[in-house]
């Protein structure tokens, strides 16, 4: 069963989820797969498509490819696999103004998928929209996630997951204290 575009902004927008946003754990990881795991495969078997049509539909997507995924299938390469089209709709949804119609906080989760990106064309993008949009705790963040794409062309920790050896630099970063672990 699928849930709705606004479901899915409900939860992910209710205070008590908020505190987990960043800081998730396994009960809520299991929780968001439960809830969410039929509707990301709507999602990306394209039957959800309707949603790319107003912005909180977009918002809606962006949060079943990009934030979900990360939490149903942590520690797993399917966590990446919807990332790209994340981006697609993301871009889509700015070149109709729809980050303009949402709230600053919403909007940042529009804008999160291109400082997920191993693209470096993304994550200048990723600098320029939070700064554009004047938010600095995430424009810190995409600032950070853009120096380690500079530096490796990659997120060095997501090599493991995706079955990518590390370079000697990578390595010595990852097992560094600035070391950058997702």
């Amino acid at each position: 069963m699928t849930a709705t575009a606004n479901s899915i902004l409900d939860f992910w927008f209710d205070r008590e989820v908020e505190k987990l946003w960043f800081n998730s754990n396994r009960d809520f990881d299991k929780k968001i797969q439960s809830l969410y795991e039929d509707t990301y495969q709507a999602g990306v078997d394209g039957l959800l498509k309707d949603w790319e049509e107003s912005p909180k539909g977009v918002l809606a997507l962006i949060i079943l490819f990009d934030q979900f995924p990360l939490n149903m299938y942590r520690g797993n390469k399917k966590s990446f696999d919807a990332e790209a089209m994340s981006r697609e709709i993301a871009r889509k949804a700015i070149e109709n103004n729809f980050d303009q119609q949402l709230t600053l906080s919403e909007r940042s989760f529009l804008y999160m998928p291109f400082m997920h990106s191993e693209n470096l064309e993304d994550q200048r993008a990723s600098v320029s929209l939070f700064e554009k949009a004047g938010l600095k705790s995430n424009l810190r963040f995409a600032k950070h996630h853009q120096s380690i794409i500079q530096r490796f062309g990659r997120f060095p920790h997501r090599n493991k997951i995706l079955g990518r050896g590390n370079t000697q630099e990578e390595e010595q970063y990852l097992n560094s204290e600035e070391a950058f672990l997702g």
